[in-house]
């Protein structure tokens, strides 16, 4: 069944349990992955043309608060996904781009990682169950092949 063009994040609203699985060393061929736990809980703003979430992530040592801000933009149908950090509160990151097709959303934006230009993707899958998946990757070779550095598998509370 196909999804109305801007509610396809309405699976999201409620509070999340999430599990994180974090590459420490990105773009460099490693695989030093850490897992932590996080909680996240999501509301929609704007009358319904977007979305914001607050999230808890019990990083080993140094927990933290985040927030995504997701807005829709029906004239061209895509979404808009920006990420602001507790730590460096007044860096809001470049927003990634994109829409979903057939169930996965993928979400794209030029930015940078140790002053080098990348690509930073966002992938969001198993919307339609009580355990969706993100995942962010980097690349550095223009989106020909990509490392994922990030994935968070949610539970509904």
């Amino acid at each position: 069944m196909a999804q109305i063009p801007g509610t396809e994040f309405d699976f999201f609203f409620g509070d999340w349990d999430v599990q994180h699985h974090r590459l420490i060393t990105r773009l460099a061929e490693a695989d030093d992955w850490q897992e932590f736990s996080g909680v996240t809980s999501v509301q929609p703003i704007l009358g319904g043309n977007g979305n914001m979430d607050d999230n808890l992530i019990n990083l080993s040592g140094s927990p933290y608060r985040a927030i995504s801000l997701r807005t829709y933009n029906p004239s061209i149908q895509k979404w808009a996904i920006w990420w602001l950090d507790g730590r460096t509160s007044h860096d809001l990151d470049v927003p990634v781009i994109g829409q979903f097709e057939d169930g996965i959303g993928t979400f794209i934006a030029n930015d940078t990682f140790d002053a080098q230009p990348i690509r930073m993707r966002f992938t969001w899958t198993k919307t339609e169950t009580e355990t969706p998946r993100w995942e962010q990757a980097f690349s550095s070779d223009d989106g020909v092949t990509w490392e994922i550095n990030w994935i968070m598998n949610f539970k509904r509370k």
